[in-house]
């Protein structure tokens, strides 16, 4: 190889070897591979072709190893069925370093852009359309084929995810492999291997195609749809998008995880624990030290209590944006010193934990404030037994996909198709919940019946004894457009969270003004109830989360104090006695919340958070005690 030739490979290998590392590519093929890459060499037709397949005669159809068959070889569910074979007279061989391929991709995009792209994209529905088998003889996209594409996507998607970048841009990218890489069917024994790679000179990503092993002519290349999963019943419910099976016998409850879960997310949190000490004991009239890196409350804490510090060993009070780690250390070194946050409080503001440690208050099926939940990851066939269930019963089966960790709707789906749901699987650790299909709806002159979310400040005090109290105003998110249970990737119609898009109306209203105007719509619903009702809600929430000790519950740690902002919807429900009731719906924890609304409305809004959980004193604060 030349020198120039070594530099490019040792350059390629710099960027991208931890990609390639971590995918699987043989070091075997990376000079091949770089080469190709620089070259935009597509030479995977010189090697392969497709070949239609045949539907199956009718005689054969009752022919059981037939149907294994197809299954194996072919995509169930497409019309009409292709497959990829080797075509070079002379094979394939695994050991030649340029066995490796370049697939081109024909789509890339965000779920929450398809439609658009589908309609906009000049050709895009035309190939789309083409690819999957969708019949599509206009020039003019029309509703019904993007309606398709749309549902048949989530058997063709792959995706990958950029490590670096703002929130947004980590949002993950799916994307469909050309006409020649979508038409690699799968195999429990694959013949081949394929990995994406974000190509970082063209930013450009392709797939990688290499084989396993050495081919001849007309040898079938496939490759394992479920790569990875070695489970039988995991790999049952990761291929139920193109082999369609029932998993009706796998029992649909959910207890709550092991200890050792809860062990396992400490240690990936890097944690430490504290020691245990006695609660700190202050002058009465003592005056603290706080150090902060959180701008809203430097300008709006004006308690003559508190006083800032920009030396972190002399404060009194730790208020830090970003979470905390080693409270073992201060535990034993600075036991006086107070700070905003508890250890293990990521059981409350990760929702994966959230739905786990609720579990406690409703067993298996999750108490009645919290929507039902599944943990895609460690709960996938109980989500599809009850799915399949609730779709026998008739039942809505309408679901939302978070993430575990995202705020602000990012990456979030909301779905009544279980292929999409079992597929969003592959691309960030999600929940799933069910999609509450009768919000309560909120009257909007200009709009109509939309949907709105409440977002309640609550400030934790201590563990034990539990203190909990609820700041006294809350705020009120509302969508944009009337509520009804279609377009389910219209934003506006689905979602509250309206601030972070660009060009998008967001509509405010005070809760001083929002529970006249609610109560007019509601009378027989008074506010004082349905707050009652809410604040027993996040009092069972913050029982059932602290009832066990550290790390299965927040840990007890007595110089911690924290606000969080709980968000949650009301729906409609029965009670037991038979009545109509207004449930609420906890939707999820923040863990440092923006209070820049707070703050501009009321501006003794820090001086009552630090009172209350600073001095425990709560005269002339805006906080009412709830637990």
């Amino acid at each position: 190889m030349s020198g120039d030739g070594e530099g490019n490979l040792s350059a390629f290998v710099a960027l991208h070897g931890a990609a390639l590392r971590a995918s699987g590519v043989p070091a075997l093929y990376w000079e091949s591979l770089c080469r190709k890459l620089r070259g935009e060499v597509f030479d995977a037709g010189d090697y392969f072709g497709i070949m239609q397949v045949e539907e199956v005669d009718e005689e054969e159809e009752g022919d059981e190893e037939m149907e294994e068959e197809l299954k194996k070889k072919t995509n169930p569910g497409n019309e009409p069925c292709f497959k990829v074979i080797v075509t070079n007279e002379n094979g394939l061989q695994a050991s030649n370093p340029n066995s490796v391929f370049l697939i081109d991709h024909a789509w890339t995009y965000r779920v929450e852009h398809a439609r658009q792209q589908l309609l906009h994209v000049p050709g895009l529905l035309h190939r789309m359309t083409n690819l999957m088998g969708i019949d599509f003889h206009g020039e003019i996209p029309d509703e019904g084929s993007i309606e398709q594409v749309l549902q048949e996507m989530w058997k063709y998607n792959q995706t990958y995810q950029l490590s670096q970048g703002t929130a947004e841009e980590k949002v993950p990218v799916w994307y469909i492999m050309d006409e020649f890489g979508s038409r690699i069917q799968h195999s429990d024994q694959p013949s081949f291997a394929t990995a994406p790679l974000f190509y970082m000179p063209q930013q450009i990503a392709y797939t990688v195609l290499w084989p396993l092993r050495d081919l001849e002519t007309g040898d079938e290349v496939t490759r394992d749809y479920a790569y990875g999963e070695t489970d039988r019943l995991i790999r049952r419910c990761v291929l139920l998008p193109w082999v369609p099976t029932e998993v009706l016998d796998v029992n649909c409850f959910t207890p709550e995880p092991s200890d050792e879960y809860y062990q396992a997310i400490l240690a990936e949190n890097k944690e430490k624990l504290p020691i245990a000490i006695n609660p700190p004991v202050y002058d009465k009239d003592k005056v603290f030290k706080v150090f902060t890196d959180i701008q809203q409350v430097l300008h709006n804490l004006t308690h003559p209590r508190f006083v800032f510090t920009d030396n972190e060993g002399e404060a009194d009070i730790l208020y830090n944006f970003s979470h905390f780690k080693d409270y073992r250390k201060l535990s034993e070194e600075r036991p006086e010193v107070m700070l905003n946050q508890f250890p293990c409080e990521n059981l409350l503001t990760v929702k994966d934990c959230l739905a786990s440690i609720s579990r406690r208050a409703g067993g298996p099926d999750g108490p009645r404030w919290l929507p039902r939940t599944f943990n895609l990851q460690t709960e996938l066939p109980q989500f599809i037994s009850y799915f399949q269930q609730r779709d026998r019963r008739g039942e809505d089966n309408h679901w939302i996909c978070k993430p575990w960790n995202l705020a602000r709707s990012l990456d979030t789906h909301i779905t009544n198709s279980l292929n999409n749901i079992i597929r969003h699987r592959e691309s960030s650790p999600k929940v799933v919940c069910k999609y509450i299909e009768n919000p309560v709806l909120f009257h909007r002159e200009e709009v109509g019946m939309v949907k709105f979310d409440i977002r309640y400040v609550v400030l934790l005090r201590s563990i034990k004894p539990l203190k909990l109290y609820i700041y006294d105003v809350f705020w009120l998110r509302f969508s944009n457009r009337a509520f009804s249970l279609d377009d389910l990737d219209d934003y506006e119609k689905h979602f509250t969270v309206m601030n972070y898009a660009p060009g998008v109306t967001l509509k405010q209203v005070h809760c001083e003004e929002f529970i006249p105007l609610f109560e007019k719509q509601y009378p027989e619903y008074p506010w004082t109830t349905v707050q009652a009702n809410i604040c027993k809600a996040f009092a069972e929430l913050f029982q059932v989360a602290s009832a066990k000790p550290a790390p299965l519950g927040i840990c007890d740690y007595p110089s911690s104090r924290a606000i969080y902002a709980v968000d949650l919807m009301l729906k409609w429900d029965t009670s037991r006695d038979g009545k109509r009731i207004m449930q609420p719906q906890i939707l999820e924890v923040n863990f440092n919340p923006d209070c820049d609304r707070a703050c501009k409305y009321h501006p003794t809004f820090f001086n009552d958070v630090f009172s209350t959980l600073f001095l425990d004193e709560t005269d002339n604060c805006h906080v009412t005690c709830i637990a």
